[in-house]
Formats: C-alpha cells, structure tokens, sequence
C-alpha cells in the first residue's frame, strides 16, 4: 500500500469519525430541545416527535444535497425511480 492511499484512508476514516461525533452531538442537543420545549422527556410521545423530525430533516437533506449533486453534473447516491 503506498503512502498516497494510506493517507487517503487515513483521512476518510478520521473524517467520518469527526461526522459521527457531530452527529451525535446533535442528536443530543435536538433531544434536549424537544424535552424543555415539549416537556415530553423520554416518553413515547417524545420520542416520536424525534423520530418523525430526524425523518423530515434527513429527506430535506438528501433530496437538497441530490439537487445540488445535478446542478454541478454529478449524480445522486440515491437515484429517485419515479423520474422517467
């Protein structure tokens, strides 16, 4: 393995290490909002309400981030079937 592809796994995999520590950072923080603002804590009702927001934000995301993807000729990981 040369030098050039270590280093190029290198820094992917510390990169994705960073994401995911963000990641988690605000899933907590979002947690904590719903909780002061719902007052819901861990309950059900709670958890939903995070479960459905995770959901909405994520597809936002990605179909933002797919849009982009075409703008500069690239194409989407996710490919949307219904297109013709």
């Amino acid at each position: 393995m040369n030098r050039k592809a270590f280093l190029q796994t290198m820094i992917t995999l510390a990169s994705a290490s960073l994401g995911l520590v963000a990641a988690l950072a605000r899933n907590e923080a979002i947690k904590a909002i719903i909780k002061e603002v719902l007052q819901t804590g861990e309950s059900i009702t709670g958890l939903l309400t995070y479960a459905i927001l995770a959901t909405v934000v994520a597809v936002v995301v990605v179909m933002l981030l797919g849009r982009a993807a075409a703008r500069i000729g690239g194409e989407a990981a996710i490919a949307r079937e219904a297109e013709g």
